[in-house]
Order: C-alpha cells, then structure tokens, then sequence
C-alpha cells in the first residue's frame, strides 16, 4: 500500500488538535453503537416478557392471582410495573384512614390516576434513556469531522506554502487525508441517526400500548374498589 494512502501514515501526520477530534468521533461511534446493541437486545426481551405477561394476566381469574404472580416474579417489564404501581395504590387506599398524606390526597380515581401516570412516565424515562446521546451525535457528529477537515485543509496548505511547491501530487496527499475527517464525522453520524429513529418508532408503539392497559387497568381498579366497598368489614 501507498505510503500516504497508509491509515499509520495518516494518524502519524495528524497534530494534537486533529487527533483530539478523532478521539471524540471514536467515542461517540463506539458509544452509539453500544446503545444501538444494548437497547435492541433490551427491546427484544422486554417485548417477550411483555408478551408472557399480558397473556398470563388476561387468562388470570382475578386481580388477586395476578398480585400473587408479581409478588413471586417480580415486575419486570411496562406493564407488570404499571400494574404493581396499581397495586400499590390500591395498598395505599385500604390504608388511608391510618395515616393519611399527601400521595393519597384526593378521590380514589384521583389518586389511582396519578399512581398510574407516575408509572407510565417512569417506563418512559427508562425506555429514553441512550436517545438523546444519539440525537446529539447524530447532530452534530458531520459538524465535527467538518472541523477536522478545515483544521487539516488549513495546515496542508500551510505546509505546501511553506514547502513553495503547489503541484497536484503534492496537494492530493494532504487535502486527501484532512477529507478523511468528513468521512469518519458522516460514519458515525449515520448509524446514530438510524438507531434513534429506530428507538424512537419502537418506543412510541411500546408506550402507545402501555398507556392502552393503563387505562384498561384503571377501569379494573375502580370496579375492585366499589366491590370492596360493598363487602362489610372491607
């Protein structure tokens, strides 16, 4: 291989200020591709716990079976934390005589409403999470390798002054290796794109049908507290 086609020859020929803007298109290519694989992996097994879970709980005789089944399991995915987060307010309703506070202030569906909003918007978070890194990148990571090219543009062309020799063999090499910087800013900018368009559209639907069984589990909650209402005792 050509000497100044050469990926050493280059690092070598780039000064501190160059490598210092590769070392961040490096970070943030490895880091959005660790999200992109983190989360698709997370995305794929939260929708098969999702799945199980829904079907476990639609097939359950009642919201009783259900308690005992995230007691034992544990809540891990959107809906069965939207559903403990039900439970526990629920918990927090047979209790409010004892010790009223603020988390229970207001009516019933009030309180159950915000306990079930509380959830959804914690699933939220959680599922975000990485998205505005990938946003940023994707953003701005053309920018930064723009600035490496005009930071090496200007330096070839001030060796080539200083050398007093202008000819194409003497230019291409130089000009070459400081467009490389563009490249690299577009290649991490790309995939970061994909992946937060990708993470966005997935998330959407995933809150779109959570919030759909949040109402539903709703509905539920009210018709188990006017039951309890009239049982005596209760």
């Amino acid at each position: 291989m050509n000497e100044s086609l050469d990926l050493a020859h280059f690092w070598a020929h780039l000064d501190l200020v160059a490598r210092f803007v590769l070392a961040i298109l490096l970070f943030g290519s490895i880091t959005c591709w660790y999200l992109i694989v983190t989360k698709t992996v997370q995305v794929y097994r939260t929708s098969q716990r999702s799945r199980r879970f829904l079907k476990a709980f639609w097939d359950a005789p009642n919201l009783d079976a259900v308690a005992r089944d995230i007691k034992a399991q544990g809540s891990s995915d959107p809906f069965s934390h939207l559903l403990h987060h039900g439970f526990t307010a629920l918990d927090h309703l047979s209790r409010r005589e004892e010790a009223a506070s603020l988390i229970d202030a207001g009516a019933p569906d009030e309180m159950l409403t915000r306990a079930l909003r509380r959830a959804i918007e914690e699933d939220k978070a959680h599922m975000e999470f990485g998205q505005s890194f990938l946003a940023t990148v994707a953003s701005s990571a053309p920018f930064v390798g723009l600035f490496g090219t005009v930071w090496g543009i200007y330096h070839a062309l001030l060796g080539i002054g200083a050398a007093g020799q202008a000819t194409i063999d003497k230019v291409a090499g130089p000009i070459g290796e400081a467009l490389i910087m563009t490249a690299l800013g577009l290649a991490v900018a790309v995939p970061a794109v994909l992946g937060y368009n990708w993470l966005v559209r997935r998330n959407r639907i995933a809150l779109h049908s959570v919030k759909g069984f949040g109402s539903d589990l709703h509905t539920l909650f009210l018709i188990e507290i006017e039951k309890s209402r009239r049982i005596p005792g209760k």
